[in-house]
């Protein structure tokens, strides 16, 4: 039973931070207490700074609002590696322009940490390596916060789109979900003017402007956005073709890479001849990479992929 007022406050505030509405007694009864001393300890809470929204009445209740400033957090042992484990793959990730704000809370998260969860902290970031991206792929953080608010609110935007081939077009479109594959980010709209749904990679958006103009929202194919997803990247051109062969057998690695175009050429007990398509070169070195990661991987063909996959095994190596 939490006597103590500090306890109960803990308790009673992870209570209200699931943001669901709860009568008083239900609160009551699971702190048990009486509703006068929840009153009190709701009190205590909004004196720390926490909004607790309270409706009077036989039906009354309590429910966590939305505050001006963000009050303490309070999380149990799961939930506080989740968030520094996902600061850290942010820090690195493929949002621009957030990788120092992701630090800093970082940071701040694993200095109050305990030793026994700083330990397990420490342990995936020691043996979680994140592959930096070039300019290619990255995405800007207020992009993508414009994007997501545009598909929440379903609001018509006009962009100018630059495609694989490096052609521009202006886009006018409705759009529908946001979808992450890999570290690229993709959204996913019906296009107005070709009438038909099309898969946008956001790093390639620019000039984006809402337009104000307000939608019913449609329904994306299949009613599931990833799968549409990647049914769309299966159709795209790849025209930068690799032969490789792996150092393991084909069904350890068929579930390792499901967004990337391949065919087995050969099948072998302990190894593996693919071919690899991709829309650029360089993400089909970054395929190349990630098969690394799995097994060894020699690259057959083209010769100048080969090169390209020596020289990056060299440098990793430093030079050895």
């Amino acid at each position: 039973m939490p006597n103590h007022p500090t306890g109960r406050a803990l308790e009673l505030l992870s209570l209200l931070q699931t943001h669901r509405w709860w009568s008083g007694s239900d609160l009551a009864a699971r702190l048990a207490v009486t509703e006068r001393t929840l009153r009190r300890d709701v009190d205590r809470l909004r004196a720390l700074g926490y909004p607790v929204d309270a409706t009077a009445g036989p039906h009354g209740g309590y429910r966590l609002a939305t505050g001006a400033h963000l009050p303490p957090l309070l999380l149990n042992d799961e939930e506080a590696v989740a968030v520094a484990v996902g600061l850290r793959y942010t820090a690195g990730g493929a949002i621009g322009g957030v990788e120092e704000t992701s630090l800093r809370a970082l940071a701040k998260i694993e200095s109050l940490l305990p030793a026994h969860l700083r330990r397990r902290v420490s342990a995936v970031h020691t043996h979680l390596s994140v592959m930096p991206l070039e300019n290619d792929g990255v995405v800007d953080g207020a992009l993508l916060g414009l994007v997501a608010a545009a598909c929440r609110d379903t609001e018509a935007l006009r962009f100018t789109y630059r495609r694989h081939d490096a052609t521009e077009s202006a886009r006018h479109v409705e759009p529908a979900q946001l979808v992450t594959a890999g570290r690229r980010w993709y959204l996913i709209a019906w296009d107005r003017d070709r009438d038909d749904w099309r898969t946008f990679r956001v790093d390639r958006l620019s000039d984006v402007r809402p337009t104000g103009r307000r939608f019913a929202a449609r329904n994306v194919p299949g009613d599931d956005a990833a799968t549409h997803l990647a049914e769309s990247l299966a159709a795209m051109p790849r025209p930068h073709v690799a032969r490789v062969e792996v150092q393991a057998p084909v069904d350890r690695l068929e579930g390792s890479f499901p967004w990337v175009e391949h065919t087995v050429v050969e099948s072998h007990d302990a190894s593996c001849t693919l071919e690899l398509r991709a829309e650029d070169r360089g993400r089909l070195m970054m395929t190349i990479a990630r098969l690394a990661l799995l097994a060894p991987v020699t690259v057959i063909e083209p010769d100048d992929v080969a090169d390209d996959a020596r020289q990056l095994a060299s440098r990793l190596g430093g030079g050895s």
